[in-house]
């Protein structure tokens, strides 16, 4: 199934945008990628790896200049995430990466060799200033499933991106991108086998759900799969943070 390019928020001033994908086309896990634009400034959020570079430019290409982009986002290492870095760099020469400085020393086997382009995320997070004042909150995930993960808040948009926190595979014939039953949805869509497999312990859940369930969120949108409306969302995080997963059922995974 193939999606366009899906606009989340927009006060004409500031942007938040869900990039078209096709979720049973390619090769691999499909990804997700998503557009922040505020005024004269964009931030690309998980660009995503060489094999969807075309396709992730083409539908950056529909609402601006590529050109334009002042900020590559990384939420942790993977290379559905990262592999396609020096494609993107070379596209704008305004772009600096963001990605946890846990990760910065790994850039050079990429071909990025510039540290001027590349800002560190300390381990608390950090904000990003636009030039309008507008902020984007750059918030610590640690463990979910990265030792250096880190997530994102727009607070004008009102948009959580949550990297791999709440990822999915949607089932063949999905017709939405949107979660509509919870239920259905963490059954159904590998759920509940992924986070208990890839998240590290009930712990690192607790502790990120502590930092993101006092803001206001009317989206949560993961890196893979479907986005999750307000009501969705709200139900995920009560989920989430009674999750038994990793290192506390390390005996399942091990097979005893």
């Amino acid at each position: 199934m193939i999606f366009d390019n899906e606009v989340l928020y927009d006060d004409g001033q500031h942007k938040f945008i869900m990039l078209g994908t096709d979720i049973g086309g390619s090769e691999g896990i499909p990804v997700n990628q998503f557009l922040i634009i505020d005024g004269t400034e964009a931030f690309l959020l998980d660009p995503g790896g060489a094999h969807v570079f075309a396709t992730v430019l083409a539908n950056v290409s529909e609402v601006i200049d590529p050109t334009r982009l002042t900020g590559l986002f990384y939420s942790h290492q993977d290379p559905d995430v990262t592999s396609g870095i020096m494609m993107w760099l070379n596209v704008s020469e305004r772009a600096k990466v963001y990605v946890s400085e846990l990760w910065t020393r790994f850039l050079p086997h990429f071909g990025v060799y510039d540290e001027k382009r590349i800002v560190g995320i300390p381990d608390k997070g950090m904000e990003i200033r636009f030039s309008s004042g507008n902020v984007l909150k750059i918030i610590p995930a640690h463990y979910l499933h990265s030792p250096g993960e880190f997530t994102l808040y727009d607070p004008v948009a009102k948009v959580l991106f949550s990297s791999d926190i709440g990822a999915s595979v949607l089932p063949p014939g999905t017709k939405s991108r949107k979660v509509e039953d919870f239920q259905w949805h963490l059954k159904n869509a590998i759920v509940e086998a992924f986070h208990k497999r890839y998240m590290a312990s009930n712990a690192a859940c607790r502790k990120w759900v502590s930092m993101v369930k006092g803001f206001d969120i009317e989206w949560m949108v993961p890196q893979h799969g479907a986005i999750y409306p307000r009501e969705m969302t709200e139900k995920f995080l009560s989920w989430f943070e009674n999750l038994r997963c990793g290192s506390d059922i390390i005996d399942e995974v091990y097979g005893r």
